[in-house]
């Protein structure tokens, strides 16, 4: 126990260490946040849909010698958000549907363009850091940390100015039209910012389990909470506590971090749903 505390004592003296905890605490306390909506709205997989096309966008970026590949995959993965959204409306095409056909399209597009136009003699290596985040944690930089930091404000001003729009939206969107919020808009807005903290959650985990930062945080919460507010916080709570306990693990057993982070994420689950099971339980009998 000694050993492991002053190898953490250790790893925390580096920069990069630090830059890489800030991250992935502000990125799982941002995905919480939005999935708790997104999954009481039935738009789970808007994530999943949304990191396939960050992908390809990615893909486009890398073929085109970017140096700034942001340039590219946020307005690519924002436009694709709205679409997902405007499209899953129209009462002619299921929802999930719009997300299959975008996600699995994209996925395929962007690892065929890798392959077709390859500017690097290793693309496996390329395909699999892209799809299940960096092995290095070297890789996050100073504008990686300010721009999670800007956007963790901008998610929380958003939920503490809007909390009560956002319940009606979450809840009863055709009563949330009646009594004159613009569901639309705000729908609109959190598919924006969920985009832009996809391309974000890219460089650590990756863009095949960044749908599990949203979902299991939002899950777990909803196994014992019924209260929304409640739901909120403690998913943020969790996801928080998932994202230092996997970076820690990461460290300590040189895992990749992505993937460890999800791991947690699903222990954490089945321990909620125990407690949930034991806590409803007792309450029915």
């Amino acid at each position: 126990m000694i050993n492991v505390i002053d190898s953490l004592i250790a790893y925390f003296q580096f920069p990069f260490v630090i830059k890489a905890l800030i991250v992935g605490v502000l990125i799982a306390f941002c995905s919480s946040l939005l999935g708790v909506t997104l999954v009481l709205k039935r738009y789970s997989f808007i994530g999943d849909g949304l990191s396939h096309v960050a992908f390809a966008a990615m893909a486009i970026a890398m073929i085109l010698n970017f140096t700034n590949n942001m340039l590219i995959i946020i307005p690519i993965t924002v436009v694709a958000a709205i679409l997902m959204l405007r499209t899953g409306q129209n009462a002619k095409i299921n929802g999930d549907a719009v997300v299959a056909m975008i996600s699995v399209g994209a996925l395929a597009c962007g690892y065929l363009l890798l392959n077709v136009f390859s500017t690097s003699s290793n693309i496996s290596g390329d395909v699999c850091s892209t799809l299940f985040g960096s092995t290095s944690i070297l890789t996050l930089s100073d504008l990686d940390v300010w721009i999670c930091v800007i956007m963790s404000v901008i998610v929380v001003v958003f939920y503490v100015f809007f909390y009560h729009k956002i319940f009606a939206i979450t809840f009863d969107e055709d009563f949330a039209k009646a009594t004159g919020i613009r569901a639309n808009a705000y729908n609109t807005l959190m598919a924006v910012i969920t985009a832009l903290i996809i391309v974000l959650a890219m460089n650590l985990v990756g863009s095949l389990l960044i749908s599990a930062l949203i979902i299991f945080p939002a899950l777990s919460s909803l196994r014992i909470f019924k209260n929304f507010k409640a739901v909120i916080i403690s998913s943020a709570i969790l996801s928080v506590f998932c994202a230092i306990v996997g970076l820690i693990v990461s460290l300590l057993y040189s895992t990749p971090v992505g993937s460890t982070i999800v791991a947690i994420d699903i222990v954490a689950f089945a321990v909620f749903s125990l407690i949930g099971g034991v806590i409803h339980g007792s309450k029915k009998a």
